[in-house]
């Protein structure tokens, strides 16, 4: 009776993007995306949001403005690392 719930026990619970699988997730693992990084993890990473899905960035600060590729999807966060960082092109002189 109980059989076929259990694929899917807990994992709704814990997954706010809906069925708990990660293809639910507002990104995709392998696509890039903007973002501002909003805040720093206790581990130094920087936290950037998209649709409310918590992604850590390594080797970023507050403020920064990255293009970021997505390199894991967890359960209720995404890794990513930086690809472009677009003022670090103009301090370069490239934007001149």
């Amino acid at each position: 009776m109980y059989r076929s719930n259990q694929s899917s026990f807990g994992s709704s619970s814990f997954n706010k993007y809906g069925s708990g699988s990660f293809n639910d997730a507002p990104v995709d693992v392998g696509k890039q995306y903007d973002v501002k990084i909003e805040d720093t993890a206790r581990q130094g990473d920087g936290i950037a949001r998209i649709s409310g899905l918590v992604i850590f960035v390594p080797n970023t600060k507050i403020n920064d403005s990255v293009k970021i590729e997505i390199k894991s999807i967890k359960r209720n966060c995404a890794v990513a690392e930086v690809v472009e960082a677009p003022e670090e092109v103009e301090s370069l002189g490239e934007a001149e």
